[in-house]
């Protein structure tokens, strides 16, 4: 059985949009690649079909994978998110107090982590770290670089 994806509505038509590139876009071309390398002759010493061929096999593996984590997913309804601690899709505002720096990140499903926009995957190790806290806790979060610790000092949608 596989793993259920959990989903923002936005996450999934992104998805179903990069499975509609790669279907109607990439696998046309990959196509037009094979039969372009298998119109120059013998196929056993063409490296062009070759690697045409591994394109080929690498891409139908991605739509795969796609097609199957948005059969596996389920949405988030946003509506129901609580605030009271931190959780999945909540935006958390936090301050380094080793630095006083203040961050605001975003809890999203791994599939729809994007630092440059302040969304960091629900696996990481400072969103596993934060997972639960209220508003004024402390976290110590164990990072490549060592121990840090954290306040929290807003939860929102």
């Amino acid at each position: 059985m596989s793993n259920v994806s959990y989903l923002t509505e936005e996450g999934l038509k992104k998805l179903k949009e990069e499975l509609h590139q790669l279907e109607s876009v990439e696998r046309p071309s990959i196509s037009a690649q094979i039969a372009e390398a298998r119109d120059k002759g013998d196929l056993s010493e063409n490296a062009e079909y070759d690697a045409a061929k591994e394109a080929q096999g690498l891409l139908e593996m991605k739509i795969a994978q796609i097609k199957g984590v948005i059969a596996n997913s389920r949405i988030i309804d946003e509506s129901k998110i609580d605030t009271s601690s931190v959780q999945l899709l909540n935006k958390v505002k936090i301050k380094n107090l080793k630095n006083n720096a203040t961050m605001t990140y975003t809890l999203v499903p791994e599939s729809e982590a994007n630092l440059k926009e302040g969304k960091i995957s629900i696996s990481t190790p400072i969103a596993k770290g934060l997972l639960g806290k209220e508003v004024g806790d402390k976290a110590e979060i164990k990072v490549p670089s060592g121990l840090m610790t954290f306040e929290i000092i807003e939860i929102s949608i």
